[in-house]
């Protein structure tokens, strides 16, 4: 095992000091590299549909079902006297928080959970694993200190559903109760979905049977959101051990069969995931492997995963000596996505060291190809993907570029260049929702009525918020950059006469777009061109989408119009956290992204900061500031204090347009972790 020092985040607490919502609105996760999770709040209380101590990656059509909804916890001392540590639900939706009282600190060590309290005499230490490609959760307890001897009573709590189902709807108890030589089984009475099996890891544990239900359940920030917030939960008993001060038990939860439950002891399974984080970081560029940059390591391989059930999928990898990977594009709620795989592979593979999983993730889109595009993204429990994307496509010619200049992978290349000619030659002639050129400018237009194509994809019912259907700026850079790094490849495998011929569309896009989207009166691009098909017309939006134009590997932007864009970008719309969607001074704009769905998604690319663009935004400026690696860093300063907020050990979604930029959407964002520690590594 890898002897690398502990990399460790602490949030102290002391309860007569602090608000306890603190303890409600902080989060945690930790993955299990299929696409499953255990999250919840540092109090142990259930505010999500989301939350749970195993939300298992299962084959389709399942997909992603909560398996292990909460665990109430408690200390029993000379058998009457009972302290509870915290996110005990009761009926009438009154939620206990007096273990907060006894709540020390919370830290990620390695990224992984761990909660320490005190309790009378005792040091009482509590922590949560899921080993690696298991649908399997550890809950581990032990005395670090102190005399008492109390017994631990662990009470869990079932409501199994889909993670996406509301909290009132989904398989409703009561469930069936197995019990075999301490080995347990809760399945619902209906079929459906596998059964849990659970075990406390102790001779001297036991079982008492005392089913119940835990009414009205109140889900608090489901309610904030619009949902449904009340539901119940089910409970078959409780396990109960008398601790020892050398004692260390373990609670297990798995959907796994038993040989492979109990192939490794909680010890060994500990040891194990220590030793693949050590790994990780071992792999990881320098920069990445210390401080700041080590935590992100940690963070960006909760994203990279080996999709659950798709067996068909596998079997074609397999029999070409290959592997399936994907990337998670959000915790909780998103699946893989297109786009945002082909963005954040820089960072969470190539950055990482994850050499070997970048070229599985490019040839597993590669695969899925169709019509001259990668899938927007694979529905949860679905092994087919949706392609209503005008962008995902664009950036996998940008992934792969990044991903030759690291590995100079050429028979992947060389493999992938058939599929290349003809991505470029469908948009040519044009494919699916209208993508193609206009043979009167060479730029490249999209859009089709109910649908959004772009990364401002923000859809309620009928009503796309920005549909920005025409010639989008980045798309066009994109474009842009597609055909010169494909010309660049094929004049480098000898096929010059190929090479020359998209050279020219190159050439006349960059042209058409320079005289086209540039915006004389403000000094910067116009967002889209030609909108809704009619022409000359143009959207003066100012947006981030424009620093693309400079920002990617071949910039489609006459160099003598960089600075006016980047300056324009960084006064309006860059915050500490990332870029505003949309400019303060558009009437359009939302300066705070809350409420319910329709209030959210009417502000979700209208102004809300993206902290993803920070990445775009840092390389566009380098190329303006001669690579000032020191200025370009103070963008990034407050990525790490942001760490220690909503999901503690990583980066939010979005954030609010305006000050104090609070967090929203997913706590946990693979494009927002790959571009700043990307960023953090190239401004070292």
């Amino acid at each position: 095992m890898l002897n690398n020092p502990a990399v460790v985040r602490r949030m102290t607490w002391d309860p007569g000091q602090a608000s306890r919502e603190v303890l409600l609105n902080r989060e945690w996760i930790v993955t299990n590299g299929l696409g499953g999770y255990a999250s919840g709040t540092i109090s142990g209380a259930v505010t999500r549909r989301y939350h749970g101590l195993l939300i298992a990656a299962l084959a389709a059509p399942l997909g992603r079902v909560v398996m292990w909804n909460h665990l109430s916890e408690f200390l029993r001392f000379n058998n009457d006297d009972v302290i509870s540590l915290g996110g005990e639900e009761r009926g009438g939706g009154q939620l206990n928080l007096k273990g907060a009282d006894y709540l020390r600190e919370f830290r990620l060590e390695d990224g992984l959970p761990i909660w320490t309290y005190h309790v009378r005499d005792l040091v009482f230490e509590k922590r949560v694993i899921l080993p690696h490609l298991q649908n399997t959760v550890h809950v581990t307890y032990r005395i670090l200190k102190g005399a008492s001897r109390p017994r631990l009573e662990l009470r869990p709590a079932f409501h199994f559903r889909h993670h996406e189902i509301p909290v009132n709807k989904g398989t409703a108890g009561p469930y069936k109760l197995t019990a075999v030589n301490g080995r347990y089984e809760i399945a619902p009475a209906r079929p459906g979905f596998p059964a849990l099996r659970m075990k406390l890891c102790s001779s001297e544990s036991a079982f008492t049977i005392a089913a119940k239900k835990i009414p009205q359940v109140v889900y608090r920030i489901e309610q904030s959101r619009g949902y449904a917030h009340e539901g119940e939960l089910w409970s078959p008993g409780f396990f109960y051990v008398d601790l020892t001060k050398e004692m260390t038990t373990t609670l297990i939860a798995s959907t796994e069969k038993w040989e492979i439950v109990e192939v490794l002891d909680p010890k060994q399974a500990l040891a194990s995931e220590c030793e693949r984080r050590a790994r990780l970081l071992d792999a990881a560029m320098p920069d990445a492997r210390e401080g700041f940059g080590a935590e992100l390591t940690f963070a960006a391989d909760q994203f990279v995963i080996t999709p659950a059930g798709r067996f068909e999928e596998a079997a074609r990898a397999h029999a070409a000596g290959d592997e399936v990977r994907t990337v998670i594009a959000g915790y909780h709620w998103f699946t893989d996505w297109g786009r945002d795989t082909m963005i954040s592979l820089e960072g969470l593979t190539l950055t990482t060291g994850r050499w070997l999983e970048a070229g599985y993730i490019l040839r597993t889109f590669a695969y899925y190809i169709r019509d001259g595009l990668i899938p927007n993204m694979f529905p949860d429990g679905a092994k087919q993907g949706l392609y209503h994307t005008a962008d995902a496509t664009l950036w996998f010619f940008h992934a792969l570029a990044r991903y030759i200049d690291i590995t100079n992978d050429r028979t992947t290349l060389k493999l992938l260049l058939p599929a290349l000619i003809d991505i470029i030659e469908k948009h040519l002639r044009g494919t699916k929702f209208n993508i193609h050129v206009d043979p009167t400018d060479g730029l490249l237009t999209e859009g089709e009525k109910g649908y959004q194509l772009t990364w401002m994809d923000a859809k309620m019912d009928d009503w796309v918020v920005t549909p920005r259907r025409g010639k989008p700026v980045e798309i066009n850079a994109l474009w842009y950059n597609a055909l010169q790094l494909l010309a660049d490849w094929l004049d480098r495998t000898g096929s010059t006469a190929t090479a020359q011929r998209y050279q020219k569309h190159a050439q006349r896009t960059r042209a058409s777009f320079n005289q086209r989207f540039w915006f004389a009166d403000g000094g910067y691009l116009f967002d889209v061109v030609d909108c809704n098909g009619q022409k000359e017309t143009h959207d003066v939006s100012c947006r981030p989408n424009q620093i693309f134009a400079i920002s990617l590997d071949h910039p489609v932007l006459d160099q003598e119009r960089w600075r006016s864009v980047v300056d324009i970008v960084q006064n309006k719309l860059l915050t500490p956290l990332g870029l505003r969607s949309l400019s303060p001074d558009d009437p359009e704009y939302k300066p705070i992204y809350s409420g319910d769905l329709r209030s959210r998604d009417g502000a979700y690319h209208q102004g809300t900061v993206w902290a993803w663009l920070i990445g775009p935004f840092i390389d566009a400026w380098l190329k303006v500031h001669s690579d000032d690696k020191r200025g370009a860093r103070k963008f990034l300063e407050l990525f790490p204090v942001h760490l220690s907020d909503n999901g503690l050990g990583t980066i939010s979604e979005v954030f609010d347009a305006n000050e104090p930029h609070l967090a929203g959407g997913c706590i946990a964002q693979a494009w927002s972790v790959a571009e700043v520690l990307r960023s953090w590594v190239k401004t070292a």
